[in-house]
């Protein structure tokens, strides 16, 4: 899971998922060992890893759908444990499927209720110390922030904010005597009132994040030289809040970082592998999805006066205009006094085209763009020429995000909510730029498979 939040703490996740996968494939396997007794265990070793196998996969897929592995904001005890027999229900109706499919997996009932029990018992307790763990920043890697602006004040929000950010701020050096944002009031020292040695020592921080707003004549190199070589690792403050979060502040990146950063550079590998999945996964939508397009497309035209596909001019690679192709969801005229954002409850969309946008149907015509090339299946949103004139002119960077083709689905939109307003264009951009800096194959499929949780839970859409 290489992608799910910020590469510093996406490890401790990855091993907090495999550690509950092993505690609920065991569990099953000491109830098989129980019930059966050790000779007929023994003898059918194989079948019951199998079985046990399948539920484990099974159970943590759908405490995953369930949003059980984002630790970043404290849940209370009822919500989880709603949410965990929410997903422990569902997943036993798909192990139904697969038992109805294939008999030779079936559990027995007494081996597998019994295992139910042990699991959640298991799971209760171990995300209780879990949770207790990352509240209190045990085995938190201490760290100093060398800065009082606003990215300093920026790191310290994720920092503080996060439960499973893996790092507890022990210390800031600046010029200012006050951070914006510091919750847990951690002490804030004067540029040249300590030595960071000095600081690194007491604290015995591990790391120094360089978040200086001007570095001009206010960067103590000697000092950092001297932090480095005693071992403690300096990082800069604009990578590390790009690594902690999963994408770009902005407004504090500057043209030489872009320049220098690794990244930011498609490649003939990731073109050629990016069209080939975009070719795959759009014929096989299409064929797959054709019945369904075919019934939407006949309640849109019995439902309202209209073409059933909407056209509309968006830009796309290198600012060349495309017309992306959707399922009409809005009444006839719907802009004929000039284009608006779109609204939460827009009066202008139909009951049926509201209904469309929720599960994302509205969308599938634009799979005919991906197999044109127009567009890729995994991208930034194509924006309106108009907007994007509009925001090319106020958002720094803006336009980077056409350099490489728009896409059906993204990082923007798999993690932040649908926004209409050109606050919400400088946060998603903010994801899309960490998108080109790190896009790969892999990411490409993460966001994928992330989509499918937003579709599923209807989140986001408008």
């Amino acid at each position: 899971m290489p992608y799910i939040s910020g590469k510093y703490y996406s490890l401790r996740r990855v091993a907090f998922f495999f550690t509950e996968g092993v505690l609920i494939f065991f569990a099953l396997l000491l109830m098989h060992m129980c019930f059966l007794g050790q000779a007929e265990f023994a003898a059918d070793f194989n079948v019951s890893v199998l079985r046990a196998g399948l539920v484990t996969i099974v159970f943590q897929l759908c405490l995953y759908f369930f949003d059980l592995y984002d630790l970043n904001i404290y849940s209370s005890f009822s919500d989880t444990a709603t949410r965990m027999t929410q997903a422990f229900g569902s997943g036993c109706i798909v192990l139904a499927g697969f038992y109805y499919l294939f008999p030779v997996v079936i559990i027995p009932l007494d081996i597998f209720w019994s295992g139910y029990l042990l699991v959640c018992a298991f799971l209760a307790a171990g995300r209780f110390i879990y949770v207790i763990a990352l509240e209190r920043r045990f085995f938190a890697q201490p760290i100093i922030v060398l800065g009082t602006g606003q990215l300093a004040a920026g790191i310290a929000h994720e920092v503080i904010e996060k439960l499973d950010s893996g790092f507890k701020i022990v210390a800031f050096v600046g010029q200012e005597e006050a951070v914006s944002f510091n919750a847990h009031r951690t002490p804030i020292y004067r540029s040249g009132a300590r030595s960071l040695r000095e600081l690194c020592q007491e604290y015995k921080a591990e790391k120094i994040v360089v978040a200086l707003e001007d570095r001009r004549g206010t960067m103590p190199v000697k000092e950092l030289i001297d932090c480095k070589l005693d071992g403690v690792a300096i990082v800069e403050g604009i990578g590390f809040y790009e690594d902690l979060t999963g994408k770009l502040m902005v407004e504090k990146v500057n043209p030489d970082w872009i320049i220098f950063s690794p990244g930011f550079s498609v490649g003939r590998f990731n073109h050629f592998s990016k069209r080939f999945f975009d070719i795959v996964l759009s014929t096989l939508g299409l064929l797959l999805a054709s019945p369904l397009m075919v019934l939407t497309a006949l309640i849109i035209r019995l439902e309202s006066q209209g073409p059933v596909f909407y056209r509309q001019e968006r830009v796309g690679e290198q600012g060349v205009p495309f017309l992306v192709i959707k399922f009409r969801s809005m009444c006839q005229d719907a802009e004929k006094n000039g284009a608006v954002w779109a609204t939460k409850n827009d009066c202008r969309v139909t009951r049926f085209g509201r209904f469309i946008r929720k599960v994302r149907i509205d969308e599938l015509p634009q799979l005919w763009n991906v197999l044109k090339g127009e567009m890729s299946f995994v991208g930034p949103r194509p924006e309106r020429p108009v907007f994007v004139t509009e925001l090319a002119k106020k958002i720094p960077y803006y336009s980077l995000r056409h350099n490489i083709k728009p896409g059906v689905t993204g990082w923007a939109q798999v993690c932040y909510p649908y926004g209409a307003s050109e606050e919400d264009a400088l946060r998603k951009l903010e994801y899309d730029l960490y998108y080109l800096k790190n896009l790969s194959p892999t990411m490409d499929l993460w966001i994928v498979f992330q989509t499918v949780k937003t579709v599923l839970f209807q989140k986001g859409a408008r």
